[in-house]
Formats: structure tokens, sequence, C-alpha cells
């Protein structure tokens, strides 16, 4: 398990919403983020709109879905990040019914500077973040040279998703 650094780390953070004022709620989550002890600092992207995941796959029977990225410079380590973002989440109304269901706010962590973390309730990198070009744009927004550990750069994943796909990145708000 990591330890906390006094130099401070760069995560990246993925927040998601499909439910309530899903804007409004990532970016006052971000803000609350920001003010945490052991955070340094927040950079928040731009928010893109994305089709809601769910365990048989892309649905578009449940609401769309609000997404940013955050790049953020931490001395906590990702066991501390990780019981802050549940906190937020929780005080944003996150309630775990259903795996992969709705939510007022979901808060990942995607990546912790080069470390690797594999616990029953914490993996990192994220093992969907290749997969999520809802994280990968944003991100590459943020840090155009960003590379996902274990995966590689975050723009050739992007491209790569954008052409199976057929289709652009999501649309940013």
């Amino acid at each position: 398990m990591a330890e906390s650094v006094s130099t401070g780390n760069e995560a990246v953070l993925a927040f998601g919403a499909n439910l309530g004022e899903r804007d409004q709620t990532i970016r006052a989550a971000a803000t609350e983020l920001a003010s945490s002890p052991g955070i340094l600092s927040v950079r928040l992207s731009s928010l893109v709109e994305s089709v809601a995941v769910t365990p048989a796959g892309p649905s578009l029977e449940e609401p769309a879905y609000l997404n940013a990225v955050a790049l953020v410079h931490t001395t906590l380590s990702p066991r501390e990040l990780l019981t802050t973002a549940l906190r937020i989440e929780e005080r944003f109304g996150r309630v775990r019914a259903q795996r992969w269901g709705s939510r007022t706010l979901d808060i990942d962590i995607v990546a912790f500077g080069d470390t690797r973390v594999s616990e029953p309730d914490l993996v990192v990198p994220h093992p969907q973040a290749a997969h999520r070009l809802f994280v990968l744009s944003p991100w590459l927004e943020l840090d155009p040279q960003a590379t996902l550990i274990g995966a590689g750069r975050v723009a050739e994943l992007a491209a790569a998703l954008s052409a199976a796909d057929n289709r652009p990145a999501e649309v940013a708000r």
C-alpha cells in the first residue's frame, strides 16, 4: 500500500453524475475537494455528456451522464484520497444501492502518479479507464501528454476508441 508523500503526487480523478443537478454537483464537488486537507490543487476539465454504461453495456434507457476529469495535486495516499472522495460523494447524496446504478455523484481515482494499487476496494490505475472515452477525452484536454500506466498514451487510447465507435469524442459542455 502506498504511503503519504509530503512533496505531493498528481492524481487523476473522474467525476460523473446522472441524477439531479449534474453540472452543479460536479463543480461543487470539485470545489469541496480543492478545500479538503491534503489537496494542494484541483484543475477540472470541461464537462462532457455520455450515455449511461450498465453491466449489460451502454443504455439509452438510463439518464445520460455528465462527466469531468480533475488533475489533483495531493499529499494524500491513494487510500486517503479514496476516503476523501467517498466522503464527498456521500455529502452530495450518493447512495450505493446497485452496482453501476444511477447516481448523484461518482468520483473514481483513475491514476495516481506511477503508483499501482490492487486491493478489494481500490484498484489504481482504474481498470476500465482505457476503455472510457468520457474519461480519456477530458483528461487529454487537461494534459495532452498524459499516459495511463499499463495502457499507453491517453491520446492514442482516445483516438482508438473514437475510431472503433466511428464517432467523435463526447461533446464538451
